[in-house]
């Protein structure tokens, strides 16, 4: 009678572990991280890198727009309060950034919505202090640009 429990709750626990480990192993393993802003869903990516995300200025001295950005901003109807919305707001999308090497040859590429509803996405390019703004791109909608 004593083997019949011990071997009835032993059977019990292998089910228990095997129920457990199913579970487990059917979870994703990191969940989805989402954000709903003015109705539209706009997923963030994972971090891809190493580099932390405090490597980027978000209150820089000195913002500089290259001649290309300025021709980008005027096509697709972007200002620089914009450009410093997204950059102090937005989020690193890491597979478009370039990291590796020289601190100051480093480029971040910043996404997020701005107050007018765009979706933008801003190649910054910190050095010290400063910032240069290489391009932007209205992620939204496709403009027609004779930057060159």
């Amino acid at each position: 009678m004593l083997i019949k429990k011990v071997t009835s709750l032993f059977q019990l626990f292998l089910i228990a572990i095997l129920i457990f480990s199913f579970e487990n192993c059917h979870q994703p393993s990191t969940p989805e991280i989402s954000h709903e802003i003015q109705s539209q869903k706009i997923n963030l990516p994972e971090k891809q890198e190493t580099v932390d995300n405090a490597e980027l200025n978000r209150h820089p001295q000195h913002i500089h727009y290259s001649k290309h950005a300025k021709c980008r901003m005027g096509c697709r109807h972007i200002d620089e309060t914009e450009i410093k919305e997204i950059l102090e707001k937005g989020y690193i999308n890491y597979k478009k950034s370039v990291l590796n090497g020289d601190p100051c040859r480093r480029k971040f590429a910043v996404e997020g919505p701005t107050r007018e509803g765009q979706r933008l996405r801003v190649i910054f390019a910190p050095c010290g202090n400063e910032m240069t703004v290489v391009t932007c791109i209205d992620l939204g909608v496709e403009w027609t640009c004779d930057c060159k």
